[in-house]
């Protein structure tokens, strides 16, 4: 069943995100498929959840197809290389 885009939860904003230094991030950000929480760490809005979950599903067909298996990393990452590059702090 199509989605209309009327039902969906869209926020999108006329102006570039302040916090913005690259193209692509400006323009998820202003088309509403991510919103910023934290520094380095994004929401998915459901027109980009529903987006990244059609990416993902051609990749596994792919990798499927070429006989690959799938692994899930864990989403805690060490300290180290983040105090390394200074941005633990930020």
């Amino acid at each position: 069943m199509p989605t209309r885009l009327s039902t969906l939860f869209v926020r999108t904003l006329r102006e570039d995100p302040a916090d913005a230094e690259v193209t692509s991030h400006r323009l998820l950000v202003r088309a509403g498929y991510i919103r910023r929480q934290a520094p380095g760490i994004f929401s998915w809005l459901p027109l980009g959840l529903k987006v990244r979950r059609n990416i993902e599903r051609v990749i596994r067909e792919e990798m499927a197809a070429a006989g690959a298996q799938e692994v899930l990393f864990p989403a805690l990452l060490p300290r180290e290389p983040y105090e390394a590059s200074g941005r633990w702090e930020k």
